[in-house]
């Protein structure tokens, strides 16, 4: 609720109605990954993490039979296929029965706090979107430790898990095989350059214009090239006005390119989504000024009205 408040809501009161079935879209994005194996096991031949204490849950379920039936690499391209669309509906029946209907059960009964509900839909009450978008990144951080200490608590996970440390990194990013490949695709769309500095670099890094640390979620319109040097000097900071300009006008014009380049990868692309996501990073600073990033050792102030002009987006 935290992402769609963000992608979809205001800096306002005002309430914010979201489908099940964009609900369930995104439950599919959080678990495909989760869905395929963490290792193969003995006692789990398929090496899917479990997500239950009894029987597996039944989005993984869903999900992974999809998969297993279709040669989809991520939700953005199959959808538009029938099979995904009875994939979404199933997924937002299951949402429905069970998340949407117990979140706000609060000492045995039922206190709708966050949102009002109907057959299709729910509705965030006022300023709940608003209190979203404000703390998202700690909603975030909180709600991926539980899920993770979850998992690990899990004793049907325990013969998978094994020895290996690396489940947040398997649950919540991009693996390196398929930075490997985004960093292949921008570089035949845009040359061996850096984004930030415009030289062309021998070796260039996969980096988040928005920052990881800020919203972490991988799409493929928030990623550009960028030399080791600026990418460690900017590291978690907002990139300064120039470049958030350079920026937009890249996705204005080569849009359709940085989804094929997704759709290859198995990354997620949408561009209005990753705009939205930027007018709400960029927008915190109309509470005051920050620092962003012109280059290493040089920072320039920017107030959030300074950038409202710079968001058009498309329809």
């Amino acid at each position: 609720m935290a992402d769609l408040a963000i992608e979809h809501g205001k800096d306002d009161s005002s309430r914010l109605e979201i489908s099940n079935k964009t609900i369930a879209e995104r439950f599919i994005e959080l678990y495909w990954q989760q869905s395929s194996p963490y290792k193969t096991s003995k006692a789990n031949e398929s090496g899917v993490l479990f997500q239950n204490n009894g029987v597996q849950a039944s989005i993984v379920k869903s999900i992974d039979a999809f998969r297993q039936g279709n040669r989809f690499n991520s939700p953005s391209s199959a959808k538009g296929s029938k099979e995904y669309e009875r994939l979404v509906a199933t997924v937002a029946a299951t949402v429905a029965k069970q998340p949407i209907n117990y979140l706000q059960n609060v000492g045995g009964e039922t206190l709708p706090f966050l949102y009002e509900r109907n057959s299709s839909s729910i509705t965030l009450k006022n300023g709940v979107s608003y209190c979203l978008r404000r703390f998202q990144p700690l909603i975030q951080q909180l709600a991926r430790s539980r899920w993770a200490d979850f998992i690990k608590r899990n004793t049907n996970n325990t013969p998978i898990l094994g020895e290996k440390d690396d489940l947040n990194s398997f649950l919540f990013e991009t693996s390196r095989q398929t930075l490997a490949l985004v960093c292949r695709g921008l570089k035949e769309a845009y040359g061996n350059k850096c984004f930030y500095c415009n030289k062309a670099s021998p070796k260039l890094d996969v980096d988040h214009f928005i920052p990881f640390s800020l919203y972490p979620r991988d799409l493929m319109h928030n990623f550009v090239l960028a030399c080791p040097n600026c990418n460690r000097s900017k590291s978690d900071a907002l990139a300064a006005k120039i470049y958030l300009d350079r920026w937009v006008n890249l996705l204005s014009k080569h849009s359709n390119e940085i989804l094929n380049i997704g759709e290859k990868a198995g990354i997620q692309a949408n561009q209005e989504t990753s705009l939205a996501i930027a007018k709400w990073a960029y927008g915190a600073c109309s509470r005051g000024e920050i620092s962003t990033w012109i280059k290493p050792n040089q920072y320039e102030k920017l107030k959030g009205e300074t950038c409202v002009h710079t968001f058009t987006f498309p329809r």
